[in-house]
C-alpha cells in the first residue's frame, strides 16, 4: 500500500483513538516509518492535541526494563508526552467506554522542581531536579490490535499513552532508597506481582537522566513542574469493568484503580 506520510500516520492515530478502533502495524503498509520519523509523527500527534485545547503536562517513559529493551532491540527507554486530558483523578474510575482494551502498571511518579535538559544529565543531577516523589498508576492503551507492534509503531503512538493517576503520599527524594521501594500489585485483593524501583533501568533516576538525554538530542526538556512517569515496574494488568487494580508502595502509600 502507497500514500502513506508523516501526517497521515498522525492522522490515523488519531482517528482510531476517537472511534475506539485498533488497527494493524503502520510499519506493515509503510516500511519506511523509522524510529527518527516516529517521533516527528508522535511530536506533530501531540501538537495536534494541543492545538484542540490539551497542555502539555509531562513525559513518560516507555519499555524502562532491560527484558523489554532486549524484546524490542533498543538500549534506552522510549519517551512520550502527557497532557492534562488524560489525567484521571484518584478514586475515579476508568472511562472503559471511553478507551479501547486498557492495561495498568503501576509506576514511581516525579514531580520536577527544577528544569531538566540533556546532554549530560547524570542519574544524581536528575534526582537533583525532584521536587518530590508520588506512587502512581499508569493506564495504557494501544491504537494495535491486541497490543502488537514494532518500535516505531508505538513511538509514533504516543507510547500507548491514554490515563494517568498520581496518588499516595509526597515524598521527598532525599528521604528514599528509590531502588529498594517496594510495590505490590492486587488485582480483586489478591498479589498478581510485586517489584521494587530497581524494575526501572536499576533505579528510576537513571531512567529520568536517560529520558532527559534522550529529549536533549532533540533540542527539548523536561519542564519545572511536568509529571514524569519513570516506568512500569511489573509487567502491566487489563483493566476491566468491576475489576480492583491495587498497588501498595512501602513508602509512597496506595493507589486503587477500578474500571468502570
Amino acid at each position: 500500500m502507497t500514500g502513506w506520510t508523516s501526517e497521515r500516520v498522525v492522522s490515523e492515530l488519531l482517528d482510531r483513538e476517537t472511534e475506539r478502533r485498533a488497527g494493524g502495524r503502520i510499519t506493515e503498509q509503510w516500511p519506511e516509518l523509522d524510529l527518527a520519523t516516529a517521533y516527528q509523527v508522535q511530536d506533530e500527534l501531540v501538537r495536534r492535541k494541543v492545538e484542540a485545547g490539551e497542555r502539555v503536562v509531562g513525559v513518560k517513559l516507555g519499555l524502562t526494563s532491560r527484558a523489554k529493551q532486549q524484546r524490542m532491540g533498543i538500549d534506552s527507554p522510549l519517551t512520550a508526552w502527557l497532557t492534562d486530558a488524560m489525567i484521571l483523578p484518584a478514586g475515579v474510575p476508568v472511562p472503559l467506554d471511553a478507551l479501547i482494551r486498557p492495561r495498568a502498571e503501576p509506576e514511581i511518579v516525579f514531580f520536577m522542581g527544577e528544569r531538566l535538559a540533556g546532554p549530560g544529565v547524570s542519574a544524581a543531577s536528575a534526582l537533583a531536579a525532584v521536587e518530590s516523589v508520588h506512587a502512581g498508576f499508569e493506564v495504557i492503551d494501544s491504537r494495535y490490535e491486541d497490543f502488537s507492534f514494532a518500535l516505531p509503531d508505538v513511538v509514533a503512538d504516543n507510547a500507548s499513552s491514554s490515563r494517568f493517576v498520581v496518588g499516595g503520599k509526597a515524598v521527598s527524594p532525599a528521604e528514599l532508597d528509590l531502588a529498594l521501594e517496594g510495590c505490590l500489585l492486587g488485582i480483586d485483593g489478591a498479589i498478581v506481582d510485586t517489584a521494587t524501583g530497581a524494575a526501572v533501568q536499576g533505579h528510576p533516576a537513571e531512567a529520568l537522566a536517560l529520558a532527559a538525554n534522550a529529549l536533549g538530542r532533540r533540542g527539548l526538556a523536561i519542564e519545572k513542574g511536568w509529571i514524569v512517569l519513570t516506568g512500569g515496574l511489573t509487567d502491566a494488568v487489563f483493566v476491566e469493568r468491576g475489576r480492583t487494580i491495587s498497588a501498595e508502595f512501602t513508602h509512597l502509600g496506595s493507589l486503587t484503580l477500578i474500571g468502570a
